[in-house]
């Protein structure tokens, strides 16, 4: 053989080696089944959020079956009142049986995460919704951006009010990480406004009575303040919530529930701005599927989700939504 076929063949058998060993290097590429199922892990099961939430992966799933030419169902897995713990043994559970991926909304992120990540190294991906487990293997985050959203009340409240007066903030759970991202978001966006003080912010359960409690005693207390922001709208489920305040202090508002959307109409709310709570589901599936089917996943794992600014004159429109949304009795 001659120097130069023998240079040749050489080069051919690496040539050769190399894709080899390419091929062998690579994960193994998960083979496109006929169906798939997602378990949507959301925190309650009688939280119109997570209701909508539902819709919406429901909605996806089926718009992505026929965009794959698979059958994509939801496996709706979420306990009756908000248990960290259960959601932790729901994800064992459909993880054992052969789930292909999920979607939670994290009651306690301390309390998921070994499960996330069980899952995750079974090879179960899991994407979280609306509350993030960021010390997790989940594979992506969609949801609110909790202190830009603090910053969008600041704003839109200090516009209300003139720029000018005293604000109370009504904070929910004091050890609720997106429910501090927001506060602190808050106090930012008015310390870009001299006149206006904040006066301190209220802590309370996470119920419409006690929210309304902590608003009447704080306003009872202080009848200096002009402006509430509310990190979360959890006075406003209940009717006649705002008779102490009406008149006396603008009110601005996360969240644009049905209940909620009176407020705007009657003119004791300035502004709500809704999370978008059916694109939480939706999305959900949606990164779900090209992951799990494409094996593509987001170049920014955080995906963050715009708030939607409900004024009165969009009350009736935004409202609406949650015809769609919600299942008719």
């Amino acid at each position: 053989m001659s120097m130069k076929h023998w240079v040749t063949g050489a080069m051919g058998l690496l040539a050769a080696a190399s894709v080899a060993w390419a091929a062998m290097s690579e994960p193994p590429t998960k083979a496109k089944k006929s169906n798939y199922q997602f378990a949507l892990i959301a925190k309650s099961q009688s939280n119109p959020v997570f209701i909508a939430a539902r819709t919406g992966a429901e909605d996806a799933a089926k718009d992505l079956s026929k965009k794959y030419g698979v059958e994509i169902k939801i496996d709706w897995r979420t306990p009756v009142n908000e248990d960290g713990q259960k959601q932790a043994e729901i994800i064992e559970q459909v993880t054992a049986a052969g789930i292909d991926g999920i979607a939670v909304s994290c009651s306690d992120a301390g309390k998921l995460t070994l499960a996330i990540n069980s899952a995750s190294d079974k090879g179960v991906p899991v994407v979280c919704f609306d509350s993030d487990a960021p010390k997790s293997k989940r594979f992506a985050y969609y949801g609110t951006d909790d202190f830009a959203c603090g910053q969008q009340v600041a704003i839109e409240l200090a516009n209300a009010m003139g720029k000018k007066g005293v604000v109370a903030i009504l904070a929910g759970n004091q050890n609720a990480p997106n429910l501090q991202a927001r506060v602190r978001g808050v106090k930012e966006g008015l310390a870009k406004f001299p006149d206006v003080k904040i006066l301190d912010t209220y802590y309370h359960p996470e119920t419409p009575q006690d929210a309304v409690s902590k608003l009447e005693q704080v306003m009872a207390a202080n009848p200096q303040i002009t402006g509430w922001a509310m990190v979360g709208g959890w006075p406003l489920f209940t009717k006649n919530a705002l008779d102490k305040v009406a008149g006396k202090a603008k009110v601005v508002s996360v969240d644009a529930l049905q209940p909620q959307l009176d407020y705007l109409k009657n003119g004791q709310v300035e502004v709500l701005l809704a999370q978008k709570v059916y694109e939480w589901g939706a999305e959900s599936v949606r990164l779900l599927a090209e992951k799990v089917i494409e094996g593509k996943a987001p170049k920014d794992p955080i995906v963050k989700a715009d708030l939607v600014p409900v004024t009165k004159s969009s009350a009736d429109a935004y409202g609406k939504n949650w015809e769609k949304w919600l299942p008719k009795k």
